[in-house]
Order: C-alpha cells, then structure tokens, then sequence
C-alpha cells in the first residue's frame, strides 16, 4: 500500500497529466505552531492520523497543530506551462507551504482547493501542510465527528483524508465544466471556463465547435434517457489547440409532480418514481472516512442495488469524485446531505422532537447553535461550493440542506439561495424536523414507532430515515450502547424488517409517500444497525431476501 488510491480521482474530468502524492509523508503533532525542523515519524497519506491504515492512530486535539511533510522531485512528469497542486479535501484548516513559500490558506474539512505551483519547482521539492482541526469544539462544518465520541457520534479524522495530486496544463487550460441535462427540450447545456479561444466538443460520435465561457446548448437525437434501471452515460471530449479533456453526461430529470390523484411525488424523467434507499455514513474500515481503495465505492454502491434499493443517502458526508462515478455508472440515485456544524447542540433541540414532533423557528440562532455570525457566512459558502463541486454528477436528485436542527438556520433564505444556484435537483430543507413548511418535500425521520402521513399533502412526503434494526455479529462489532431496536438472528432480522417495510412503507405509498430511506447501509463503530458489518466482512442477512421485500415497494 505505498502509494493508496492512487488511480487518477475523477472520470468526470479526466486529464493525462495526473501525479498521485499518496504515500508516505513525515508528520508531527506539536503544541507549538512554529514549523518543527523535527518529524515524528511516518504517515501514510491520505488517511487520518486517527485511522489505524495511516499507520498513527493518534486523535489531533483542538490545542494542537499537525504537520505534514513531503520530499519529491518531478524528473518524470511531463511540465507544461502551469503546474497544479491538488488537496482534495483537509480537515479542518489548512496552511500551505512550498519550497519555503507560503501558497496560501484553506478553511473547511469537505472541499477541495488548489495553488499554482510553477514559480516554485527545483530539482528537489518540499511540501509541508500545517493543519489545526477544532473538530466539534467551533462552528465549523463536521458532521458525524466527535472528540467525545460514542452512539450515533463517531471517530473524528483530521488532516489529510483524501487523495493529493499534481497537473501540468498550458496557459489556456481546461478549468471547468458545467453541465446541464435537459430532457423537455432534448439538449444539454455545456459551459467550459478557460481562457482558450477556441474549443471543441465530441459528442455523440461527431465533433463539432463550442464557444468557452458561455452556454452551448446542444440538441441530442433520440434521448436515451438514465435511470437506476438503465444508467446510460454520454461520453464527451472537450479539446481547445492545447488542452483535453474527457467527462460525460446523463439525460434524465429530477422533480416533483402530482400523480393521477392529485397527490404530489417525487419524479425522475417526468414520472412518478418511488425511491426506495438506505442510509450510508461513509465510514470505512481501517481508514474511517476514507475507503482503502476505490473498490470499496464499488462494492457498497453493488452492494446497494442487489440489496433492492435504487437510492442512497450520503449522511452528513463528502465522498470522493469516484463514488459518485459509481452512482452514475451502476444507476444509483443520491441524496446528498450539506454538512453540518455550528457550536453545541441543544438536547432539547436536536433530540425532544424525535418524541415531541414540536418545530421551532430557525430564525432563532442560539437555540439551534447558530449564534456565530461568521459560522453561519461559512456555511453558506460551503453549501454553495459543495453544489459546484458535484453539480455535473448525474446521479445526485436531491440536496439536504439541514438535518435534525443540526446547526440550522434561515431555512427559507437559505433554500432560496441555493435554488438559484442549483434549480434542477429537488430539496429537503430540514430532514427529521425543524419543518419551517416550504421546499419540495415534507421530511419524516420515525424511529420507535409507526409512521402516520400528514392529512394535507401540499409538498412530497419522504420518510428520510427508519428502521435502524440492528444484528450483532461476534467478532466485528464495536461494543457500545445501541440506541435502536435489536435482534438475535437474521431470521428475526427479516421478520421485523419485512413487518416494517408492510406496516411503514408499502402502506402508506397509496396515501402519498414518495420515498423511504432505511438505516443504514453498514455497522459505524458502536452503531451495529448496517445491513454489512463496518469491515464489510459479513453481510449479515441473505441479500436475495431484502431484495425480495424491497421489490414489493412500487407507486
């Protein structure tokens, strides 16, 4: 495992020129902040030195500083005319620091950023990133992290976690592309942002000329349309004289409608669709939220379909490009959760309403943990920078943009300004609770009890988390105090799950659910209520008979 996944991060913008960094570096935890002129060791990057594969399995407090290393020359990399350095996501806040200059400062855990490094290079190249991760002690965005970890609260990581990289472009490069699919009008738009003036596009087997920097809507014959059931891909070719690069598109539409009966649903393709799926942490074995290889996307994603499911709900969590490649390419719909942050949550906020049903007014800040004005402008900004990063990925129908009163506010402000930024996904503006009555869907999360729809459906019922069974499996499981309701054996797994999935969700699709998402797809250290055990070892009930039961589950 010296160089882990390694394999070049992204098909949905693919370039030749591609330098994996992933390897060893030198670390040090410090106290001190100065940069150390002594390293501790060896860590294997991208992982977490929390993680057992980063080879540290140490927890970075809020009081201390982490530093990387790297020595590397560049004698075989093809160099054009600018170089990139490329950090897909570090956790929490990052200083960047190459060959004694100072590239530049990054702030959040979930986002990838990027300095030009041509300036700099010699014949002998040194990187050093200084991390500080406040994890849960701030307001910024960390999902299911926890220094004081335990139940449904996990391991947090720090630093590097994903894949690091290097470029070699042109002056006129490639540096983005937007794609739109629209199916009413048999086009898709494509905006590439680069300084070139001219550009080329190869799509459906001819070429043809595209203008950089502004919408090219172009028709597509005989639309085959994408669906879990037939995940069709266009494959496209953008070129400029100096510059090329390969990605690809899907024609389908997501959105709500009102069914034969008035009723509204969530559609895809114009159509009525139900979306049967399950929850998924992204948490891995040995790596936490990194997975050891891109094998691990594809085997869960696999996992997923033959489970019966057609939809995942990515929680609280950013994966890598090459999940949602998987997605896309195996026909898997995502709801894909913004992240959460903001300071100490209120028990009586986040946890009284799973019994109460009480939803308060998120304008109120301190009761939902958002007093810090400069958190709540953070979080915008990575809402918006979490749209752009995974807009051209076909698979994701639908964005979260506040769970359980999780750091919630401004709801309806903050729905109206992702809307224009983003208008053809549909929206959970507060999945669970905290329901401020606007947005596409009306959002369940019902644990211990039975699902009851609202009377009045003036927006998309979605039971957007169930279930939580969990089956214990000796020897990989994690002890801990399970929260969720548990069972012996998969014969009694099945039966609760089958009794469930009649009385919750099969039930109540005639009077106007629309899609049900089950927790959770694996164990998650003390949560033991996956489908799979967290070390993917042991799936723990026979697929064929999940599927059996999800299969009954139609409009």
């Amino acid at each position: 495992m010296s160089k882990p996944l390694s394999e070049h991060i992204n098909p949905q913008f693919y370039r030749e020129s591609y330098l994996s960094l992933n390897g060893e570096w030198d670390y040090k935890i410090s106290s001190k902040e100065d940069l150390p002129e002594e390293y501790d060791g060896k860590i294997l990057v991208p992982y977490s030195p929390e993680c057992d594969l980063s080879g540290v399995k140490r927890v970075l407090q809020p009081n201390e500083w982490l530093f990387y290393r790297l020595k590397f020359n560049l004698k075989d990399f093809e160099i054009q005319d600018k170089v990139i350095l490329h950090f897909l996501a570090v956790d929490q806040i990052a200083e960047v620091f190459f060959n004694g200059e100072y590239l530049g400062k990054h702030i959040g855990g979930y986002l990838p950023f990027s300095f030009e490094i041509q300036d700099y290079l010699k014949d002998e190249n040194e990187l050093i990133v200084k991390v500080k991760d406040y994890s849960d002690t701030s307001y910024y965005s960390r999902g299911k992290q926890k220094l004081n970890h335990s139940g449904i609260w996990y391991t947090p990581n720090s630093g590097i976690y994903l894949p690091v990289y290097i470029e070699s472009v042109p002056i006129d490069y490639i540096k983005d592309i937007k794609i739109t699919p629209d199916i009413d009008k048999e086009e898709v738009v494509i905006n590439i942002s680069t300084t070139a003036k001219y550009a080329e596009i190869h799509i459906c087997g001819s070429d043809r000329p595209i203008s950089p920097n502004v919408d090219n809507h172009i028709k597509i014959k005989d639309v085959h349309l994408w669906s879990p059931e037939d995940p069709y891909l266009y494959i496209i070719k953008i070129s400029t004289d100096t510059d090329e690069v390969t990605s690809y598109f899907a024609m389908r539409k997501f959105s709500v409608v009102k069914d034969e009966n008035n009723i509204p649903r969530l559609a895809l393709n114009n159509k009525p669709y139900f979306m049967k799926g399950v929850l998924d942490q992204g948490y891995f074995p040995g790596g936490l939220l990194t997975p050891r290889n891109y094998e691990d996307y594809q085997n869960d994603v696999k996992l997923i379909k033959d489970l019966g499911f057609n939809t995942v709900r990515k929680h609280i969590k950013i994966e890598a490009p090459r999940f949602y490649y998987e997605c896309d390419r195996q026909g898997l719909i995502v709801w894909q959760d913004f992240i959460n942050g903001g300071t100490n949550y209120k028990f009586s906020t986040i946890a009284f309403p799973l019994i109460t049903g009480i939803h308060h007014n998120d304008h109120n800040y301190k009761k939902f943990a958002r007093s810090d004005e400069e958190g709540r402008r953070f979080a915008l900004e990575e809402m918006e920078g979490i749209i752009h990063y995974l807009y051209n990925f076909p698979c994701i129908g639908l964005w979260t943009i506040f769970n359980e009163g999780w750091g919630q506010f401004d709801a309806k402000e903050v729905l109206e300004k992702m809307r224009q930024i983003d208008n053809t996904r549909i929206y959970d503006h507060a999945s669970g609770w905290h329901d401020q009555k606007i947005s596409d869907t009306k959002s369940l999360h019902v644990y211990f009890k039975r699902v009851k729809l609202p009377k009045i459906q003036q927006r998309a019922i979605i039971l957007s988390e169930f279930g939580g069974f969990y089956l214990k499996i000796e020897g990989h499981e994690m002890k801990g105090k399970q929260v969720y309701k548990g069972y012996k054996t998969p014969e009694e797994f099945i039966k609760a799950y089958e009794a469930c999935i009649n009385r919750d969700v099969i039930k109540n699709v005639p009077f106007g659910l629309s899609a049900s998402i089950y927790t959770q797809l694996s164990d998650v250290e003390e949560e033991l209520n996956g489908f799979v055990t967290m070390d993917r070892e042991v799936v723990k009930v026979p697929k064929e008979k999940i599927k059996e039961i999800n299969d009954k589950i139609h409009l």
